[in-house]
């Protein structure tokens, strides 16, 4: 049978072959996390010379020369080869480290529309929520530990807490295990960098229309222009409206644009002027409170809403300009800049289904409130200099560069007067004044009459950071590589609210040392060391690590990683496998002292996550495709100070045992099929380990028709079972629903 032009072939994963499913987990007995992709049928041979040159330096600031990507509708697989980043200065197979690439077709075909539904691709991660003052929005957990404040765009922090969209994404890079010699602070079980899209040579037009059950209506724009031999310009533009599958009154809607313009398309020096702009207005949601008494989410329907609709509200803003300059000095020596200035907003009042009185026990909700309003800004610097030198008559390919940020949070509280005060009994005055609920039967609709006003307070929290590093790959043969990086951070943060001033000044110093050993072209086999620092206030008062006067005067936390793992690329690259097996310990965890909320800490805690993680990603046959893997994870809180009696418990928001599956199968030139199943084991949400989300399976449907070079139809069903499970369990209160079944169709339009 003649096999369609990769232009045909647009939705290549999904976990349609149940039947096959055995081959499927044979194969991810293999290697999951790093994504890298088979080529197009018109890259063959860009990829056999690959195989054959493996010890090209990588220049990713130069992707245009090395890997030719087209977007303009043309399907390109979903195994990436290469990370934006400067910093590897290896492809992904020769490089040791677990790394996942999820790019844009994979997203297209899932059918994900918000970054947190895109990270459910690979295992590993795990979602939280956000309560008071650890804010909500995105809060990826990779390998046990909070990555809300490990999140890049284009290699910079973005720290302000917010939920971002998919639109213009090019790819989302997972870099699993510890990472502050490529990110500096925090990053302590990885960190998540996101890919944008951006101008380039060729015109081209990409439109995507879809509408849905519960009400989704959504279109995106993405349009690139050549102006001339030298500049291109390319916009993105995104409208979404919906409600949310199985949550009533859970509705939302937003939108964005993206310019980009790119100067110097084939010169030595290249500039790109990238500006984005995203709103969101929607409903926040909180969930179901726990039963305390089973420590498990209270058994209601899981439709129930707690909120008022009357009061409860939450707007997004993101508006980030960024300028990125390379200049090749030759084909050894290149020069990068990028700098960002970027402002984000999270302004919301959300209920929170509160049974800090025990008012579940007794059939009731008390609707307490938590608020934020919230301004992040960001000023950022990153100059790289990379290239390739012989020493000894051995390749050396190395990165050195430094980083200057400034980063500003000023939060403020909104003032909800219900009369009632916190920690409210309910009783019948307070169902009448609707401050408190029937567990059972909640009324979004109840009108609330309570008065809000937003406090002239503001807590300022301001964070400087230098930072110099340095990687090398020194290539002592064909077969084997050593590859070894440093980092220098100068941190210093303060925090200044009406009752105090609090500041700590740190610096620290990070490393990663890998031998890599290639048995052959398109295999490796290797062993890495790395660390983390984790100072207090990582999150610049915007997430879950703050800084407060008892920990301001503490050390960073300091982790290390140990990691075995081994990549391969079969069939001419069509099919790329990898595994790993690791260890996190961290010695000097910050613990409390004492009892209380409010308690000193110190560093004195320990703990330690041992697992293993395997996945594929490719052309399994040559009209089945899959994307997916296995992680497993052993996290253990194994000294808690005060809290001894948690001793050996397991690290809240983290799975033992997580499967991501998504394959597609070409039944004809112009049909393709395909399903997705995910499931994630018992989540503890608190350290007691009294609170808890179930176990879960979700699965998904897919199916597309190329109609013709200008259309191609796809419809997704996700949650096909329409299985009401959660997925995120905070540490107190509440635990979220995830949305029930949708069903999308979609029209993708490309010239």
């Amino acid at each position: 049978m003649k096999i369609a032009p990769r232009r045909h072939r647009r939705i290549r994963l999904g976990s349609q072959v149940l039947g096959s499913l055995t081959l499927g987990m044979a194969i991810s007995a293999l290697p999951v996390c790093a994504t890298e992709q088979p080529p197009a049928a018109n890259e063959s041979q860009h990829h056999e010379d690959k195989a054959n040159e493996h010890h090209k330096p990588q220049q990713p600031h130069h992707d245009k020369k090395l890997e030719h990507i087209e977007v303009n509708g043309d399907y390109q697989g979903y195994n990436t080869r290469r990370v934006q980043s400067g910093k590897f200065t290896e492809d992904l197979l020769n490089s040791a480290k677990t790394v996942t690439v999820i790019n844009q077709d994979l997203m297209k075909d899932m059918g994900a529309e918000s970054f947190s539904d895109a990270l459910r691709a690979t295992p590993g991660i795990t979602l939280g929520t956000g309560e008071g003052g650890n804010p909500y929005g995105d809060r990826p957990f990779i390998r046990g530990y909070d990555a809300q404040s490990s999140t890049f765009i284009n290699g910079m922090r973005d720290v302000g807490s917010q939920s971002r969209e998919t639109f213009n994404i090019e790819q989302i890079e997972v870099l699993k295990g510890p990472s502050s010699v490529y990110n500096g602070r925090g990053a302590v079980g990885g960190s998540i960098n996101i890919v944008t899209k951006k101008a380039q040579a060729g015109d081209f037009i990409n439109a995507d229309l879809a509408i849905g059950t519960d009400a989704l209506k959504r279109g995106t724009l993405d349009v690139n222009t050549q102006l001339s031999d030298e500049a291109a310009f390319r916009i993105n533009m995104m409208s979404h409206d919906a409600d949310t599958p199985g949550r009533d009154q859970v509705s939302g809607n937003r939108w964005g644009v993206a310019p980009s313009l790119t100067f110097g398309l084939t010169t030595a020096t290249q500039v790109t002027l990238e500006y984005y702009h995203f709103e969101s207005h929607d409903i926040p949601d909180y969930g179901i409170p726990y039963d305390q008494s089973s420590g498990r989410p209270a058994k209601v329907d899981e439709d129930n809403f707690y909120g008022l609709l009357s009061r409860d509200f939450r707007d997004n803003s993101d508006d980030t300009a960024s300028v990125l300059i390379t200049h090749d000095f030759n084909d050894k020596l290149h020069f990068s800049s990028t700098s960002v200035y970027s402002r984000n907003t999270n302004n919301y009042i959300v209920t929170n289904p509160d049974d800090s009185a025990g008012n579940v026990a007794n059939g009731y909700v008390w609707r307490n409130t938590k608020s934020r309003n919230s301004v992040t800004k960001t000023l950022a610097t990153q100059l790289q200099l990379s290239g390739e030198v012989t020493l000894a008559g051995m390749p050396n390919r190395f990165a050195i560069g430094t980083e200057l940020s400034n980063e500003r949070t000023s939060n403020r509280n909104y003032s909800v007067d219900t009369g009632n005060g916190r920690n409210a009994g309910c009783d019948d005055a307070m169902l009448a004044s609707y401050n408190c609920t029937l567990l059972s039967a909640p009324n979004p609709h109840d009108p609330w009459t309570g008065t809000i006003s937003l406090s002239t307070d503001a807590t300022v929290t301001e964070t400087d950071t230098r930072s110099l590093y340095a990687f090398n790959t020194l290539e002592l043969n064909d077969a084997w590589f050593i590859n070894g990086g440093i980092r220098w951070d100068d941190y210093q943060t303060s925090s200044e609210a009406a009752s105090a001033t609090l500041d700590n000044d740190s610096d620290f110093f990070n490393y990663q040392l890998s031998v890599l050993y290639k048995p052959a072209a398109n295999g490796s086999i290797y062993a890495a060391w790395g660390t983390s620092s984790n100072p207090p206030g990582t999150s610049n008062g915007d997430g879950s690590d703050r800084l407060g006067s008892n920990n301001e005067d503490l050390q960073p936390e300091d982790t290390k990683s140990y990691e075995l793992g081994s990549k391969w690329e079969l069939f001419d690259g069509r099919l790329s496998l990898n595994g790993s097996i690791f260890q996190i310990e961290k010695n000097n965890a910050r613990v409390a002292t004492e009892a209380g909320r409010s308690a000193p800490q110190a560093n004195v805690g320990k703990q330690k996550v041992k697992g293993f993680e395997v996945g594929f990603s490719g052309d399994i046959l040559r009209h089945w495709h899959g994307f997916g893997g296995y992680t497993y994870l052993d996290a253990t809180l194994d000294s808690n100070g005060y809290n001894s009696e948690y001793d050996g418990n397991r690290f809240p928001n983290t799975a033992k045992h997580s499967v991501s599956l998504f394959s597609t199968y070409d039944i004809t030139e112009q049909l393709t099929a395909g399903a997705g199943a995910y499931y994630m084991s018992k989540v503890y949400g608190n350290t007691a380990n009294t609170l808890w989300i179930p176990s879960y399976w979700r699965f998904d449907l897919m199916s597309s028709y190329h109609v013709n070079d200008y259309l191609t139809l796809r419809f997704n069903v996700q949650n096909l079972m329409d299985k009401r499970y959660y997925d995120k369990a905070y540490a107190a209160h509440f635990a979220n629903v995830a949305p029930g079944r949708l069903a999308m169709l979609s029209a993708e339009v490309h010239f």
